[in-house]
């Protein structure tokens, strides 16, 4: 599906494009409907808009976690980072929320556990899950060990 050289996954705009209609019929397939789509920034956010999009969902949200500072490196624990998401606006809503990867899966832990209290039901969607991940993610579109190479972090631009 993706291309694997340098010993990474390297995800091209076109992949991607492939990989976010597949979640979203996946979702779409699962019969969960959701009211809104919560992307985990920064990663999430473009895999967000698209499935949001592809699902026809035109409430989104944002939360901004930060947890890695470099190639393979993080910090201890994710620390959410301001402006916060407006939890009121959740009340007994039914939520998907994306993200780009879940690797260890604190990130996607911490913002299922913040967000539960105040949503009706949560599912949650992935380009990429690692065997690594103390969560599984409801949907993900392909399972890898290696690193990922996403086209709008990978330093390649934004021009497909």
């Amino acid at each position: 599906m993706s291309d694997t050289s340098d010993d990474r996954e390297n995800l091209t705009w076109h992949l991607f494009g492939q990989a976010s209609g597949e979640l979203a019929t996946a979702i779409e397939g699962s019969g969960f409907v959701p009211e809104l789509v919560i992307a985990v920034a920064r990663g999430g956010l473009i895999p967000a808009g698209a499935i949001a999009y592809a699902l026809k969902v035109k409430a989104a949200g944002t939360l901004n976690v930060e947890f890695y500072t470099d190639i393979e490196e993080t910090l201890p624990e994710p620390v959410v980072l301001e402006p916060l998401l407006d939890t009121g606006a959740l009340a007994g809503k039914k939520l998907l929320i994306v993200d780009d990867v879940v690797d260890s899966g604190k990130t996607l832990a911490l913002v299922v556990e913040l967000l539960q209290p105040h949503a009706s039901e949560i599912r949650t969607a992935v380009i990429y899950s690692k065997p690594t991940t103390i969560i599984s993610p409801d949907f993900s579109w392909k399972a890898t060990d290696r690193w990922i190479n996403f086209p709008w972090s990978s330093g390649s631009g934004l021009i497909p």
